[in-house]
């Protein structure tokens, strides 16, 4: 090799930080660098990944005048800088240290800046200052998260302050407190005469999410100094002391018994007495009302005692040979507690002289009576057995016939049968064509099944042989079925339509299924539509349910009626057991059966909350063709063999299937703190013109389907919303669901509710199987000139959290009933088809496939894409499909439905380093 001076030049662009870029020449001897002596080949290195961050900024707050400080740290990283505010921070403000992994023998590098007040506040705009730490590797660019940098600062003036109140004992108190305006939001504490309040401590008292202090049932030592507390790391405000005073009203025990009368003989008086000590007045409660002595005159007789009068004559004699006398103890009569009169009242003796004596009755009578009581039940029994002998003679011949058996044959026409006429009826079966059963297509899935025909083994079939009935299809043609006999439920069971295979042979069919669905569903709740290969949306508007039909599920040359529909009955919704509850509406699609070349995507959304630990077991649920509620996959624990991928979000989940039909959400409580979200939302008449007036307050599951429906059902009864809706956080507690009406006007208005609260009892709250969930608060008011009401609903899980509604409301002749605009009216569209259905245009997705599908060495391909877009639960699910790529990008459109940011693909395909896929994208966007 030939000796020589060599030069290069060396130019740092996108791999350079701040004052890095540019290009440097520089020039070496070979002899120096030793390249006689290197060989010919080298060996690969092992490429290098992208970096990964080990530390990230995080949110910092700025007290007073003191800087704040922001750290990262990334693997392996070559460079490694902050950005705020979308520019460089310059590379003499870093503190860079640099490291070598004893492990895994990468570089470590780790970075700081320093941020000050002057700085923060020299930003404009409408977003908070911010920074970003970006690191370099050969393979790439990583970007960590955003931190915010604020200042902070506490207000001195609390936004509401809690007031003193008097109230009874075992009285619930509501002291409300909403803390001083604050970054970072202040935490507020309670003071019981200068000493925290922890309700972990006393259960009798709650703090809201809101806050608020309730005394859940006051008692005397209740009675002090309540303060609330604001604090953050700037400073801590304290709220005027509010003081609460238990006072109890004395009561009356119960009255002695009456005294005996002063006076043995003549005039005189007696009393009883009762005293104000049940319970004792205490802290200013009102004394007994009444006096606490009753006197009653008493004026006793002096006692009289009886004497007898003179006998009466002896009467004739009678019959028994005797006769009697009598006499009264009447002259006087004994009064006012004098002696009765001692001996008897009547006196007997024989008047014959013992020549009278009484007569036995004779035998010869006895013996006539029981001779009369025999031949009586003799005859009974001669006339039961003549009736019977009768009886039988005249139905000797009787043969039963079938008069009306269609409520168990399926519909059969009226068949007389004797056994004279059998020979008739194999000669000349009966028609039984205008009464044939019929068996219908996927679309009456939807339908209820009352008026169907059931078809059973019967032995009523047995006596006709070769009966061809005649079975209606989903396509509209009739069919005969021959030789049904035993095996006739069997050949009815439903199959793949035809309409599915041939596109040509039932549009006729799949019309007529979709016009009667139309008629028996509420449109509200339906969407429908026709498709082909080029896919869709079905949208159901403002229940956040919908079904994305992807470009090529459908296959070539086909067209399919589908639907989606939120099924409302109570009876549609699945059984749970103790700890399950319904997290899901019931959604129904179709139609079932059809065949599909790729994953459909249903959405719906839950009311389960996730806070990052395993708190639910979530099943989804499919209803079978027999109305059974099978079990379909747990998610998180899909596998090759499960028909299905569950993507769970916050509120809502999106189900990735090749099978149609009616499904839902199921989740088991693992713990006491699974915790579930409901709606609240308070209703009440638009106007009133009785003098009472109804609120209902509705808990119902965190759907939008639910608020929907009833928003729908108030509507129509003429209601009006009292307060915004809010959401509960509901836990697996088995405590109940309390609702209470607070600072109801007295003089205006009386609650008619006896008790001091009501209760919807836990399971019936939790396991979600009943909608529309209510409870109602009657008013009276006592004039009708009374048109405005203000009053606080209090309601909250007991030991847990809960809402408070302020309501100020007019009874006005003039308002409007509320309006189902607040689930956003202008998403009205409920079928979109074909390429205007998706945000990702045909050319970019093809493009995306083809690059992305094909493993690269450096993972940044589907899997990396999945990764970046927190759809990497179960990778396999993707890798069993022809196109992964797609599928991902089928689920981005329905997680993004209708606004997705094609921006953020993007920069998602940026940070992967795929240029090759990023710059058509943005052309063609």
């Amino acid at each position: 090799m030939k000796r020589g001076k060599y030069s290069t030049q060396l130019c740092l662009l996108e791999g350079a930080g701040p004052g890095e870029m540019g290009c440097y020449s520089f020039s070496v001897e070979d002899d120096f660098i030793g390249l006689r002596d290197l060989p010919e080949t080298f060996p690969s290195d092992p490429p290098e990944p992208l970096p990964v961050f080990l530390m990230e900024p995080e949110e910092a707050y700025i007290v007073k005048n003191k800087p704040v400080n922001l750290y990262c740290k990334a693997t392996p990283a070559t460079q490694i800088y902050f950005k705020c505010n979308s520019e460089w921070v310059h590379q003499k403000e870093h503190t860079v240290e640099e490291r070598v992994d004893e492990n895994t023998g990468l570089v470590v590098r780790e970075a700081s800046i320093e941020i000050t007040r002057q700085q923060v506040e020299e930003l404009f705009g409408p977003e908070d200052f911010w920074c970003q730490c970006v690191a370099w590797s050969s393979a790439g660019t990583t970007k960590s998260r955003k931190a915010h940098v604020r200042i902070a600062y506490l207000r001195k003036t609390f936004d509401q302050e809690p007031l003193g109140k008097e109230v009874t004992l075992e009285q619930e108190v509501l002291l409300q407190c909403r803390p001083p305006e604050g970054i970072p939001s202040a935490e507020v504490e309670w003071l019981k005469n200068e000493e925290v309040i922890d309700p972990a401590d006393d259960r009798n008292f709650y703090i809201t999410i809101d806050h608020n202090l309730i005394i859940k049932q006051a008692r005397l030592s209740d009675t002090a100094n309540y303060t609330c507390v604001a604090k953050n790391i700037v400073a801590k405000r304290r709220s005027t002391t509010a003081t609460v005073i238990v006072y109890v009203n004395g009561g009356w025990s119960t009255w002695t018994e009456w005294s005996v009368c002063n006076s043995r003989c003549g005039r005189g008086y007696q009393k009883r007495t009762r005293s104000c000590t049940n319970p004792a007045p205490l802290n200013g409660g009102a004394i007994c009302e009444g006096q606490g002595i009753q006197k009653l005159t008493c004026n006793p007789l002096c006692p009289v005692d009886g004497v007898w009068t003179e006998w009466t004559k002896w009467s004739t004699c009678g019959t028994e040979c005797t006769h009697w006398r009598r006499r009264e103890c009447g002259v006087p009569a004994p009064k006012n507690g004098g002696k009765d009169c001692e001996g008897t009242v009547l006196q007997s003796k024989n008047c014959t002289d013992g020549m009278c004596m009484q007569m036995a009755p004779s035998t010869d009578d006895v013996a006539l009576y029981v001779g009369i009581v025999i031949a009586v039940i003799m005859c009974l029994v001669i006339s039961v057995v003549v009736a019977l002998f009768i009886y039988r003679k005249n139905h000797r011949d009787f043969d039963s016939d079938i008069i009306d058996s269609s409520a168990l044959n399926g519909g059969f026409q009226p068949v007389s049968i004797k056994n004279a006429r059998k020979a008739d009826l194999l000669t000349a079966p009966p028609d039984l064509t205008s009464a044939a059963a019929m068996y219908r297509g996927p679309v009456y899935a939807l339908h209820d099944v009352a008026d169907k025909i059931p078809m059973t083994n019967s032995p009523l079939l047995d006596p006709l042989p070769n009966l061809k009935i005649k079975v209606y299809n989903s396509s509209g043609l009739v069919t005969p079925q021959d030789d049904l006999g035993g095996e006739f439920a069997s050949k009815l069971s439903p199959k793949l339509p035809h309409c599915l295979l041939d596109n040509n042979d039932c549009t006729m069919g799949r019309r007529t299924q979709t016009q009667t669905l139309l008629r028996t569903r509420d449109p509200s709740c339906t969407a429908l539509g026709s498709f082909s290969s080029q896919g869709g949306h079905l949208i159901v508007p403002n229940s956040g349910v919908s079904l994305l039909i992807p470009a090529g599920a459908i296959p070539q040359g086909r067209v399919y009626e589908m639907y989606v529909t939120v099924q409302r009955k109570d009876n549609m919704r699945p059984s749970v057991e103790d700890g399950q509850a319904v997290l899901s509406p019931v959604v129904s699609c179709g139609p079932p059966g059809a065949l599909l070349t790729r994953p459909l995507i249903i959405t719906m959304h839950h009311c389960a909350v996730f806070d990052g630990q395993q708190d639910w077991l979530i099943q989804l649920k499919s209803q079978s063709q027999q109305s059974h509620w099978e079990d379909v996959v747990v998610v998180g624990e899909e596998n090759f063999t499960t028909p299905c991928y569950i993507q769970m979000e916050d509120e809502s989940c999106h189900i990735l299937t090749e099978t149609l039909g009616t499904s839902c959400l199921v989740g088991q409580a693992l713990s006491a703190s699974t915790t579930k979200r409901l709606k609240l939302a308070i209703f009440g008449p638009v106007t009133c013109p009785a003098m009472e007036y109804h609120i209902r307050v509705y808990c119902l599951d965190d759907t939008q389907d639910s608020l929907k429906e009833v928003l729908q059902m108030e509507k129509q009864m003429g209601g009006k919303l009292l307060d915004e809706p809010k959401t509960l956080n509901f836990k697996d507690s088995t405590h109940n669901l309390r609702l209470s009406i607070h600072d109801v006007p007295h003089t205006l208005w009386k609650s008619k509710l006896l008790a001091k609260y009501q209760e919807l009892p836990f399971q019936q709250v939790w396991c979600g199987s009943q909608r529309n969930l209510h409870c109602c608060f009657t008013l009276e008011r006592f004039s009708a000139v009374t048109v405005d009401l203000a009053c606080k609903i209090c309601v909250r899980q007991v030991e847990g959290e809960g809402q408070i509604f302020q309501l100020d409301t007019t009874l006005s002749e003039d308002s409007q009933s509320i309006d189902t605009s607040l689930l956003d009216p202008a998403s009205n569209i409920t079928t979109l088809v074909g390429p205007n259905a998706f945000r990702i245009p045909v050319s970019i997705r093809q493009k995306l496939c083809g690059s992305l599908d094909a493993p690269q060495t450096r993972g940044n391909d589907w899997r990396m894409l999945a990764h970046k877009l927190n759809l990497d639960r179960y990778l396999n699910y993707f890798a069993t499909k022809s196109s992964p790529t797609g599928v991902i990008l089928d689920l981005w459109e329905a997680q993004h439905f209708p606004d997705g940011n094609l921006g953020r693909l993007a920069q998602v395909l940026e940070e992967m380093g795929r240029h090759d896929s990023l710059v058509p994208a943005a052309t063609e966007h």
